[in-house]
């Protein structure tokens, strides 16, 4: 059965961490929004979900009756469906707790350009950013990559993956983890990643995959931009 997923038109922004799973597992799925007349179809399944618990925002995914909202709580049902999930019980919980950081420190970067309100243009909260993202840079992200850095060489199965032997969605994850903060922040990821080696080859080495690197070299890849989660603002980046 084809999976529906429902996130905004023209921007990567939370869809992608779907995404990435379901073209690693080579899914069947649709992404609905980028049909005609997708958007409306996903904005009135948000007003009625038609008896299921109507999803705050996107992305949600549809399987069959059932429709799943968060990124997390999505890749937490696919990943044993796709085969991107550890078999043994505490390690997908695991998983799921490193996935949930993962969401973490993407609402902390999001927060970096919108540090007021979402319903604000940049330009009207831009001192404020300048000093959240300034935080962030110097206290936030050494601390979240210095994290995943830790648990990958800590991984009693060997520091290729996060969790376990094999791949998992984690890993997709991180993968679009580092490629988002290079695109937004390329000048403090270059003074940052020489830290974290451990997270730039398991970067390296998902983009390396057959499907992974078809996906991304297709039209199905969207390009980040100034509309999405990830953002480049030269100010609000290190100097270099």
């Amino acid at each position: 059965m084809t999976f529906k997923l429902f996130y905004w038109d023209g921007i990567p922004g939370r869809g992608e961490f779907v995404r990435l799973a379901l073209e690693e597992a080579g899914a069947d799925y649709v992404d609905v929004a980028r049909q005609p007349g997708g958007t409306g179809a996903m904005l009135k399944l948000m007003k009625d979900a038609g008896g299921a618990t109507p999803p705050f925002a996107p992305p949600f995914l549809i399987d069959g009756e059932l429709l799943i909202c968060h990124v997390a709580n999505i890749l937490f049902y696919l990943g044993p469906r796709l085969g991107l999930a550890p078999e043994e019980e505490g390690l997908r919980h695991g998983a799921n707790g490193l996935q949930l950081t993962i969401t973490d420190c993407v609402a902390e970067i999001h927060d970096t350009h919108h540090p007021i309100g979402v319903s604000l243009y940049y330009e009207e909260q831009k001192p404020e950013a300048l000093k959240r993202a300034a935080n962030f840079l110097k206290e936030r992200l050494p601390k979240y990559l210095g994290y995943f850095e830790r648990v990958l060489t800590e991984n009693p199965k060997g520091r290729e993956h996060s969790v376990g032997g094999q791949l998992t969605y984690v890993d997709l994850s991180l993968f679009q983890l580092v490629e988002g903060l290079r695109y937004a922040f390329p000048n403090s990821m270059r003074a940052t990643e020489e830290h974290v080696p451990a997270l730039v080859a398991l970067h390296d080495a998902v983009a390396a995959r057959p499907r992974i690197r078809s996906y991304l070299a297709s039209s199905r890849r969207l390009a980040f931009n100034e509309s999405c989660v990830f953002r480049h603002y030269p100010e609000l980046d290190r100097q270099s």
